[in-house]
């Protein structure tokens, strides 16, 4: 061989050479961006998932607040309810003249005088 073909042989082999770590250092950049993505997105998924199940916690509590509330709400409205049922009764018999008695043991039972 001249010393121009191994020259030319010898450079390309260089040229070869050089386009190998070219490209092998563009694939290893490639393969960091696709991972910093992939950390990213499970990174976003994970804050998506903590996010969701913290509302649905707090719409649970609040919802088990509300019915609590509403709980005590009624429970109150019942015994005013009973307590005026109770004075309209009450007035009713004293407009009536029935159970008068205060002596009687029984204030449920009426007397007849």
């Amino acid at each position: 061989m001249d010393t121009n073909t191994q020259n030319l042989s010898q450079k390309s082999d260089e040229v070869a050479g050089h386009a190998q770590e070219k490209k092998d250092e563009m694939m290893s950049k490639a393969s960091d961006a696709s991972q910093t993505a992939k950390d990213k997105a499970s990174d976003a998924t994970q804050t998506a998932k903590d996010k969701a199940s913290s509302t649905a916690q707090s719409a649970q509590q609040s919802a088990h607040e509300t019915k609590d509330q509403a709980g005590n709400i009624l429970q109150k409205t019942g015994e005013q309810v009973k307590s005026m049922a109770q004075g309209a009764a009450d007035a009713v018999k004293s407009t009536l003249g029935i159970n008068t008695d205060t002596t009687s043991s029984h204030p449920n039972i009426t007397s007849k005088n």
